[in-house]
């Protein structure tokens, strides 16, 4: 039976779970500061958002970046949420705070935990469990081993996304609930735009499941197709705001490094049959296969869910088995089906299979919440009981099976302390809150004991990178250096590094224009026909070639418009001819070299189009105006109203054809298909939704007064 709450008692509690996430967080501030701030996010995330911070500040719709060949499409990229009104307002409101690189990070990432608290505590009262058991599921949702260890600190494109995963399955459930008003698709589809439009196409892949199962639970519930209807409707309308977005993404997608990988990456990241038990105890260590499909010990922190959830669940099936299956045999089934898929191999776009792992912890909390919800006996099968001896029995095992990893002491009795608090707190008045109260204890404890970083790189990159010097904003450079995450990482390069090579996408911190970058999709020409790796550095074969065969005035990089090179110390190559090139500045980090002669090129550092005048004399053979910017599908040229081809030479940059006699204001505009058409359903659904929200306010205040007159 459904027991109606009112809306603010539910909002002040989804808040307070928002706010002890944050608490959370901050103790893990200060036990470490540089908490958020890891790989991705240090060569990638936080420098892009700087700059498109940077561009809303000029007015500007941060579609491309001038200051990255291979990163220069952000849309493209999808990772950084271009087209999510909630990411973008995020980013421009934390850079109006005079923060460092690791606040921001911190900050960007609390405030989507804070959402994601929210969501989680809405889905659970939305399926009427108690205030105290859904704030069990929010700080699951929120503050889970996967989201903690590589949402929040290192792939943030996964967090901005899942986000809004509880908030969708939340409003995918009350379009589905017959005793509300017609007006119930409109739920939807908010949630599943700004889920889209976060970065990150697991989570959109999580939804299209979450989405099936709903539809096919609602029709074996009541065999009928028309009670699934206002969810297919919301649904559409939440994609069709987020249109620009993933058609961006099928668009750049193809031809890109994502749609062609090798099989041996299908087999990274599976979650191996032999790290369950790493659900109760996280510091469980077995062979996982890594970036490198290297069978390695790796430490199950991103298992870490809270103790509670699958003990409770456990306890729940050994002793109440019927009951609580028959009660909850439909998110059984969901449970079992994300956890089989974690452990599968995956493919394409969809590699690392454990990126299952945050919806898998909502799916447990909910499940294990049900199982308390049964009120089992205060004694004998209690759940707390069973916590300790499961802790204790997989401690054993640990120790038998030397599976307990480098981190085991004092975890192991720190979360035997944890379990024996739960008994304490299941034997007194506090006993419906002990779940919640366990949970957070168990969680602050496995990321105070175990590193949540799961050894990715850090790189010491310091405030200065926001200083240009000793490079030249008004220069095209092209950074050769080793690939970062082996090289710079702290533990090779513990002094500051980045000032000269900026690897990744870190130019976009001071306005720097290189041809490198950090990009997944690899979507640029230039990506691919200089064979760029992920974090932006070029093969050792390429760096030759390129320095000592196409660094003279006729050569690749100088129709690229190419005028400075950087050379990083560990590297021993020069550009060629000497005479083409001058010494700047030399560093311990590496040369800097500027080129003496001049580059003719068109066009500047504007964003998403640029104009100049020409002028072809009559009589002549056609110009041929080349634009020093990477090139991508979707620019348009127009000289005084007339439309111009746009080519491109071997897909690096953008060339326009100018006939003879033609003169006048030549205009280049970024503006592919995806945005007209993608921007055209998006304003229609905006429209469309609008609509529905006001009609729906209409008839609710005819209703009230309706029955405030009858009532007189």
């Amino acid at each position: 039976m459904k027991i109606r709450v009112h809306p603010w008692l539910n909002f002040f509690g989804a808040i307070s779970a928002g706010l002890i996430v944050v608490a959370f967080c901050l103790i893990l501030l200060w036990h470490d500061p540089l908490l958020f701030w890891n790989d991705d996010y240090e060569l990638s995330i936080l420098p892009v958002f700087a700059d498109v911070a940077r561009s809303w500040s000029e007015g500007s719709w941060p579609l491309l970046s001038p200051y990255s060949w291979v990163c220069g499409n952000l849309a493209g990229e999808f990772q950084y949420g271009t087209f999510s009104v909630f990411v973008n307002a995020a980013v421009v409101t934390i850079w109006k705070f005079p923060l460092t690189f690791p606040q921001q990070a911190a900050a960007l990432s609390m405030v989507h935990l804070f959402v994601l608290a929210m969501g989680g505590y809405f889905l659970a009262r939305g399926r009427n469990l108690s205030a105290p058991l859904a704030t069990m599921v929010a700080l699951v949702a929120a503050l889970n081993g996967w989201i903690i260890c590589w949402g929040a600190t290192d792939w943030f494109g996964a967090l901005g996304a899942f986000a809004w995963l509880p908030w969708s399955w939340w409003a995918l459930e009350r379009a589905l609930d017959a005793s509300r008003s017609r007006w119930r698709f409109l739920w939807p589809a908010p949630f599943v735009y700004l889920l889209v439009t976060g970065g990150f196409p697991y989570t959109v892949l999580m939804l299209a499941l979450l989405i099936a199962w709903l539809s096919v639970k609602s029709l074996g519930q009541t065999r009928k197709f028309l009670p699934i209807a206002p969810l297919v409707i919301g649904v559409a309308l939440g994609f069709g705001l987020s249109a620009p977005a993933w058609l961006a993404l099928f668009d750049y997608v193809h031809g890109s490094a994502r749609e062609a990988q090798e099989s041996s990456a299908h087999f990274q990241w599976v979650v191996p049959f032999a790290a369950l038990p790493g659900f109760i105890l996280p510091s469980w260590t077995v062979n996982w296969a890594d970036f490198s499909t290297r069978l390695l010990p790796h430490t199950a922190t991103e298992m870490a869910c809270g103790l509670v959830p699958p003990i409770a669940l456990l306890t729940g099936l050994m002793t109440r088995g019927r009951l609580l299956v028959r009660q909850i045999k439909w998110e059984l089934g969901l449970l079992m089906a994300v956890l089989i898929i974690a452990m599968l191999p995956s493919a394409n776009v969809f590699r690392w299979s454990f990126r299952w792992l945050p919806f898998l912890h909502v799916i447990l909390a909910l499940c294990a919440s049900e199982s308390l919800r049964l009120r089992l006996p205060a004694r004998g099968n209690n759940a707390s009981l069973f916590g300790v001896a499961a802790v204790a029995i997989i401690a054993g095992g640990s120790w038998l099976f030397h599976t307990g990893g480098e981190h085991a002491f004092p975890f192991i009795w720190i979360s035997i302390g944890v379990a024996t608090l739960w008994i304490a707190l299941d034997f007194s008045r506090a006993r419906s809150w002990a779940p919640a109260v366990v949970v957070f204890a168990a969680l602050l404890a496995t990321y105070l004991c175990i590193p949540p970083n799961c050894g990715v790189p850090k790189y010491n990159l310091s405030q200065d990178l926001l200083n240009p010097a000793p490079l030249n904003p008004a220069r095209l450079y092209l950074s050769i250096h080793p690939p970062p995450e082996s090289t710079y990482r702290v533990e090779n390069k513990p002094e500051p590094v980045g000032q000269i090579i900026r690897p990744g996408s870190t130019s976009m911190w001071a306005g720097l224009r290189f041809i490198n970058g950090y990009s997944p999709i690899l979507a640029a020409g230039v990506a691919r026909e200089f064979e760029f790796a992920i974090h932006g550095e070029l093969d050792p074969e390429v760096q030759r070639k390129l320095l000592e065969e196409e660094a003279g005035p006729t050569g690749e990089l100088a129709l690229l418009g190419v005028s400075g090179i950087v050379v990083a110390s560990e590297i021993d190559l020069k550009p060629q001819p000497e005479n083409e090139w001058e010494l700047t500045f030399s560093s311990g980090e590496g040369r800097v070299y500027h080129r003496l002669s001049a580059i003719t090129s068109v066009g500047g550092i504007s964003r998403n189009g640029m104009a100049v005048n020409v002028e072809v004399p009559p009589g002549q053979r056609p110009a041929v105006i080349s634009f020093s910017r990477p090139f991508f599908r979707g620019y348009h040229a127009t000289l005084e109203g007339h439309a111009l081809e746009v080519s491109s030479y071997r897909g690096l940059f953008p060339i326009v054809e100018v006939p003879a006699g033609m003169r006048g204001l030549l205009i280049l505009v970024y503006r592919p298909w995806w945005l007209v058409w993608g921007g055209g359903a998006s304003i229609i659904c905006a429209a469309l939704w609008l609509a529905g929200v006001i009609a729906a306010a209409l008839t609710r205040g005819r209703e009230r007064l309706g029955s405030s007159l009858s009532c007189c």
